[in-house]
């Protein structure tokens, strides 16, 4: 089965849906990319899909054994409580001084171990949060929009990194994105979500539905800018076309 899939899931806070009818999946070495407006549900699919929000109606499956290594959108760490790079890497699970070290390094934070977590850079700390989540060695990360605070430079850096530890490992990456002017040209598949899934497909492809444009406008040209890497083609997915999904009928207006 796929490495995470949903069937007709539903989630209500109170009386109020915030997903409607989500049918999504993910495979082995994907990466896709979340992109929808604030209010859209995205943080709730993300919950929904660690397993830590039960959805209302349909369902939620996971592989046996599915390793998920988490990037949270935010981590709050009092500023007075004294807690090193290195300490932080062996919560809540420990790993050898030299599994940290060649993590930090294999992220591009060499030399920051010994540092205070509250003392790093918004760059700095999403790498170090990527760290500890590929020290698990999962099957697939999910990111909750990790770039939130980064300038320019540290999006599209934190962004190459990601392309290049999911060639190295093979990890699936799951992204929910509120760059609409910056996705990945590695994604293999974009999803639109207000509510409901609205459209899908390869990046270059959503950029130009009715759909996304109803959402997003033309501010960035109706486009998403993508940067130029080399493609991964190995996977089997439909990159050609569009999938647009009629919104449920219970959904809120």
């Amino acid at each position: 089965m796929s490495l995470i899939e949903t069937h007709g899931m539903t989630v209500r806070y109170e009386a109020v849906p915030v997903l409607s009818n989500v049918d999504f999946a993910i495979e082995k070495g994907e990466i896709v990319t979340v992109v929808g407006p604030n209010g859209s549900g995205k943080s709730t699919l993300i919950k929904a899909l660690l397993g830590v929000l039960k959805p209302t109606a349909g369902t939620v499956r996971q592989a046996d054994g599915l390793r998920i290594g988490y990037v949270p959108q935010k981590l709050h760490i009092d500023p007075t409580l004294p807690m090193t790079v290195m300490r932080f890497l062996s919560l809540p699970h420990r790993h050898t001084e030299a599994e940290r070290i060649e993590m930090l390094a294999r992220v591009g934070v060499t030399g920051v171990g010994a540092r205070q977590m509250a003392d790093l850079s918004g760059g700095q700390f999403q790498r170090v949060l990527l760290a500890r989540a590929l020290l698990a060695k999962p099957d697939i990360l999910i990111l909750d929009e990790p770039t939130q605070g980064l300038d320019q430079p540290g999006i599209a850096g934190f962004y190459r990194l990601i392309e290049d530890v999911r060639a190295e490992t093979g990890v699936a990456v799951l992204l929910v994105s509120h760059d609409l002017h910056v996705v990945m040209s590695a994604s293999d598949r974009v999803i639109c979500l207000n509510g409901h899934i609205c459209c899908e497909g390869a990046p270059n492809v959503v950029s130009a539905a009715p759909e996304y444009r109803a959402l997003f406008g033309l501010g960035t040209g109706g486009t998403l800018a993508l940067y130029q890497h080399a493609h991964d083609h190995g996977h089997d997915h439909d990159h050609d076309h569009v999938h647009h999904h009629p919104p449920a009928l219970d959904e809120a207006q």
